[in-house]
C-alpha cells in the first residue's frame, strides 16, 4: 500500500513540475504612444530598432492590429481585460478599473504564475493629480491593482530594467513568471538627443503636412523609439544572461497611436494601428508576417491561451495563439473602437474631451462624431512649435486645401465614412456620395448593434424614427 501511495505522490509531483516547466515565462512589453509605421521591422529606414526587430526575426508581426481606444487608459484596460472600454466602464481617461472586473494577470496567478507590473505608469488605479478625486478613490479604496498582482512597481524609462532585476531575482524558481514592462518613450514630449535621426534626411509620409517643424518633430519621434529599443536591448540581454531566453514568449506592442497629427487621441488609422510581434524561441516559426485584423481585446485571452488557463466567458475577445502561420484566416469581420474624456479639463476642443466611435475592416471605415462641433486639437502638442507653425500658415492661408480641411474644419462632420483601399490616410470623407450608401448603411447598423449591446451612453447613430420592415 505504501508503494502505492508514493507512486502517485511521485506522479502528482512530476506532473505538477514538468507541468509548470512546459509552461512558458510571458513578457508583455508595453510603448506609450507608437503606432505601427515606426519599427524598421515594418520597412522604416528612418527608426532603427535592432533589439525589437530581431523578436521580430525570431517570431510573427501582425500588420494589422489595432486598439479599443486612442488613449492610454482605456486601451491598457482592454488590454488588461480582453473587453472593450464601454464594457468595463473604462472609458474616462483617469478612471480606477472596477474591482469586480476580473484581468489576466489575476487568472495567470491563480493558475500558478509569479506576476508582475513595472516600468512605467500601467493606468488602471486613477489620476491622483486632482485631490478631490484622490481623496475619493482613497475614501472608497478604489485602487485595487496591489492586489491583482505579486509585484508591482512604477517607474519609468530609466527603472524598468532594475525592476526586471528585482523581479527575477525575487520571483519563485518552481514557478513560472509573467510580467508586464512600460516604457515612457515615445510619449509626448521628447527629450532625448543621442537617437534622433537627421530631419532633412528622412523619408518625410505624405500624410503630414510637409513643412519644416513637421520633420523636426518626427525625427524627435523616431529618436524616442530608438532609445526605447536600446532599452529594451537590456531586457533581452537579461534574460539570456539568466539562460530565460528559450522558455519565455514576448510580446512587443503599442498601447496606442503617436501623438502626431490625427494620431493619438482620434479614431484615424495612426490613432489605433499599433505594432505588435511576438516571439518564442523554437515555437514560432521566424520571420513570419500575417496582415489579419487583430484587436486589442485579443491580447488578454491569447496570453490565457498560451499560459493554458480557460478564457471567461465575459472576454469578448479572441486568442490568436493559432494564427501563427503565414496563412491562417481572419478571426474578425469588424474592428469597434471608442473615443472619451482624455485630460481634467472641462470640453472645449477635442484635446481634453471627444466622444467618437468607429467600426471598420480592411476595405472601409465609418466614424461616428457626437460632439462634432468641437475643433480637432490634437493631444499632447497643442501648444508645440508643429502647432503652432499650423495655426500661422493656416491663418495665412499658407497651407494646402487638404490639410487646410483635415485639420481646422469646425464644426467637423457627424459622420465620416472612407475607402481604405482608395484611401488608407483617410482624406476624402465619402459620407455624402451616393455610390456609396449600402456600405455606410452597413457599417452604420454594425455600429448600431455594438453600441446597444454594450449599452452605449452615446445617441445612437440611426436614430428613432419611421422604419418598414
Amino acid at each position: 500500500m505504501k508503494y502505492i501511495i508514493f507512486f502517485v505522490l511521485s506522479s502528482v509531483i512530476s506532473f505538477k513540475i514538468f507541468g509548470q516547466t512546459k509552461r512558458p515565462n510571458i513578457i508583455l512589453i508595453l510603448s506609450d504612444d507608437h503606432s505601427y509605421p515606426f519599427l524598421g521591422i515594418y520597412g522604416n529606414n528612418d527608426v532603427h530598432t535592432t533589439h525589437i526587430d530581431s523578436l521580430a526575426k525570431n517570431g510573427i508581426r501582425y500588420t494589422n492590429t489595432f486598439v479599443s481606444s486612442p488613449q492610454c487608459t482605456p486601451s491598457r484596460a482592454t488590454l488588461f481585460t480582453g473587453r472593450n472600454p464601454l464594457d468595463i466602464r473604462m472609458t474616462r481617461f483617469a478612471a480606477t478599473l472596477p474591482k469586480e472586473i476580473i484581468t489576466y494577470p489575476e487568472l495567470l496567478r491563480k493558475s500558478g504564475y509569479y506576476t508582475g507590473i513595472f516600468g512605467r505608469n500601467y493606468h488602471m488605479d486613477g489620476s491622483g493629480t486632482t485631490k478631490e478625486t484622490d481623496s475619493i478613490f482613497n475614501k472608497y479604496q478604489l485602487r485595487t491593482f496591489k492586489n491583482r498582482v505579486d509585484h508591482l512597481r512604477i517607474g519609468g524609462n530609466n527603472t524598468a530594467y532594475p525592476q526586471l532585476k528585482e523581479f527575477l531575482n525575487q520571483r519563485p524558481k518552481e514557478k513560472p513568471f509573467f510580467c508586464q514592462i512600460s516604457y515612457n518613450d515615445p510619449h509626448y514630449p521628447w527629450d532625448q538627443t543621442s537617437f534622433t535621426p537627421n530631419a532633412d534626411s528622412i523619408n518625410y509620409p505624405n500624410y503630414l503636412p510637409n513643412i519644416k517643424e513637421g520633420r523636426n518633430f518626427l525625427a524627435r519621434h523616431y529618436g524616442e523609439i530608438g532609445r526605447m529599443d536600446s532599452l529594451v536591448g537590456l531586457v533581452l540581454g537579461e534574460l539570456k544572461k539568466r539562460n530565460l531566453e528559450k522558455n519565455t514568449l514576448i510580446i512587443f506592442m503599442g498601447d496606442n497611436g503617436s501623438a502626431i497629427l490625427r494620431g493619438k487621441g482620434t479614431l484615424y488609422d495612426m490613432g489605433l494601428h499599433v505594432p505588435l510581434i511576438i516571439s518564442w524561441y523554437g515555437k514560432i516559426e521566424p520571420s513570419i508576417q500575417s496582415d489579419i485584423l487583430i484587436s486589442g481585446e485579443d491580447i488578454a485571452p491569447t496570453i490565457l491561451d498560451i499560459a493554458g488557463v480557460k478564457i471567461p466567458k465575459e472576454i469578448t475577445g479572441k486568442s490568436i495563439k493559432n494564427t501563427w502561420s503565414k496563412d491562417s484566416a481572419e478571426i474578425h469581420s469588424y474592428i469597434f473602437a471608442e473615443r472619451g474624456a482624455h485630460g481634467t479639463k472641462l470640453p472645449n476642443s477635442t484635446f481634453d474631451y471627444d466622444e467618437s466611435r468607429t467600426v471598420f475592416n480592411k476595405y472601409y471605415k465609418l466614424i461616428y462624431n457626437a460632439l462634432w462641433q468641437l475643433p480637432y486639437t490634437p493631444v499632447d502638442f497643442d501648444n508645440s512649435p508643429l502647432w503652432n507653425e499650423l495655426i500661422a500658415e493656416n491663418r495665412h492661408n499658407e497651407l494646402t486645401p487638404t490639410f487646410q480641411k483635415l485639420l481646422f474644419t469646425t464644426p467637423r462632420p457627424m459622420f465620416e465614412f472612407y475607402d481604405l483601399k482608395k484611401d488608407p490616410h483617410e482624406f476624402n470623407n465619402l459620407i455624402q456620395d451616393p455610390k456609396y450608401k449600402n456600405e455606410i448603411d452597413i457599417f452604420k447598423y454594425q455600429l448600431q448593434e455594438w453600441m446597444i449591446l454594450n449599452q452605449d451612453f452615446l445617441p445612437l447613430p440611426i436614430p428613432a424614427g419611421k422604419y418598414s420592415k
